[in-house]
């Protein structure tokens, strides 16, 4: 992995290392649009007919296309217990973290005297989330989807998930999303699974809200739909921005790069140190974790890529860097306490501190949500939340005194803006008050 000094990068590198893998879908843009504008006319038959043509054979009917929960009880035969006792104690976590994340249900403050405000909570109607799967698998992304939308009380919650070419689902992503509390699953994925989720089909209902990581495909897709239907957010390739002085362990560092690296040939891992002794001794380990990985080619391809490791003179530089950057994950090793490094470091996806937490043990089973904002779009939002599951809707009450205090005053704004029909309902009342 190179080694790099921050205040030697020419203005074009720092450029090329801020904008990264930018998500650029116009290749695609003019296919996906098509396959969404099928979905919408055929419904289900668009689906079963490109499941055939994908895969060359006769893998799904229209009968199918919903997971039966017949097939989602047996789902656990085929999972090593090991598995579900380790999905089982995730989805605790996760549940008991997005559950200290609830609003008051209901707050009304007096404004002024005879004037009432406030806001109540709701939870949103229906929820359609995406786990992606067919080559891979993705338990994790079942529970950190699904589980906040339950705590939020979301009284809808239907998943999708692509078959694979027997025409089954992973079993493990089933297990999943049964314990999570998604017990309407539906047998589609990509581009296919956003548009019957934005528009509904025969089989799949309609949603309010698409939650969910996917490919290039899936995102291009949610990107087109968003004046249908609303997304949570738009994530590209993963990333990961560790921060490290000279007392970090080099070992650490080395898989931690790694562990994101194998995502996709387009993370972008990159390591920030003040110590000249640790940037070489985690290049040398780095290499030897690599060659050990099964997964060594795309975490070849990651590194040569995006990956750097940048020498800064201080700490303070690196946090500078880092804020910039707005990862979606950054990791903290360094002699620092917890509110040293919160007060220095503003965008992050998601923030990891110290030696034990690595940015895996978040990924899976501490509680917080792994769906982050990618491409610097941490600089506007944090990861999935069960804020997202829910709105937030004005209240207020005025009574007489209120409306007699207050009334001309909004009567003379309305009238400034042309708008006399807003005028004269509040004039009638004040009429009919005095």
């Amino acid at each position: 992995m190179k080694v790099v000094k921050l205040d030697e990068l020419v203005a074009e590198e720092k450029v090329r290392l801020i904008n990264r893998c930018m998500l650029d879908f116009s290749s695609i843009e003019h296919e996906v649009a098509d396959i969404i504008n099928r979905v919408r006319e055929r419904g289900d038959a668009e689906i079963v007919d490109f499941y055939r043509r994908f895969f060359g054979q006769e893998v799904l009917t229209k009968e199918k296309i919903k997971i039966s929960s017949e097939e989602i009880k047996n789902a656990y035969e085929h999972v090593p217990e090991r598995l579900i006792e380790a999905l089982k104690v995730s989805a605790e976590n996760i549940e008991k973290f997005h559950r200290s994340q609830l609003p008051p249900q209901l707050f009304i403050n007096e404004i002024r005297r005879g004037l009432y405000a406030g806001r109540v909570v709701k939870p949103l109607d229906s929820v359609g989330i995406y786990v992606p799967g067919g080559r891979a698998s993705y338990p994790s992304t079942a529970l950190m989807a699904a589980i906040p939308a339950k705590v939020a009380g979301v009284p809808r919650i239907l998943a999708c998930t692509p078959p694979r070419e027997d025409g089954t689902v992973e079993p493990a992503i089933l297990v999943a999303l049964d314990i999570a509390g998604a017990k309407e699953v539906y047998r589609v994925g990509g581009v296919h699974a956003a548009a019957a989720m934005a528009f509904g089909t025969e089989t799949i209902p309609k949603v309010l809200k698409i939650v969910g990581p996917g490919g290039a495909w899936f995102t291009a897709a949610k990107l087109l739909l968003m004046t249908f239907v609303s997304i949570d957010m738009i994530a590209g390739p993963s990333e990961i921005l560790i921060i490290a002085d000279g007392s970090a362990d080099p070992e650490f560092l080395a898989w931690d790069l790694a562990a994101q690296a194998e995502h996709d040939l387009a993370a972008s891992p990159l390591l920030l140190t003040n110590s000249k002794k640790l940037a070489e001794e985690v290049s040398r380990t780095l290499d030897m974790v690599v060659e050990s990985s099964p997964r060594k080619n795309i975490i070849k391809e990651s590194l040569n890529r995006n990956g750097v490791i940048i020498l800064v003179n201080d700490l303070d530089e690196a946090f500078e860097f880092a804020n910039e950057y707005a990862a979606e994950h950054v990791e903290v090793i360094a002699d620092m306490s917890m509110v040293e490094v919160l007060s220095k470091l503003r965008n992050a996806g998601s923030i990891s501190i110290g030696p034990c937490t690595p940015v895996a043990l978040e990924d899976y089973v501490a509680g917080p949500n792994h769906i982050l904002p990618t491409s610097g779009w941490a600089k506007t939002r944090g990861g999935l939340s069960v804020h997202d599951y829910l709105k937030l809707v004005s209240v207020l009450l005025a009574e007489k005194d209120g409306l007699e205090e207050l009334g001309r005053f909004a009567v003379e704004m309305a009238e400034a803006e042309g708008l006399y029909a807003h005028a004269g309902s509040i004039a009638v009342r004040l009429k009919r008050n005095a």
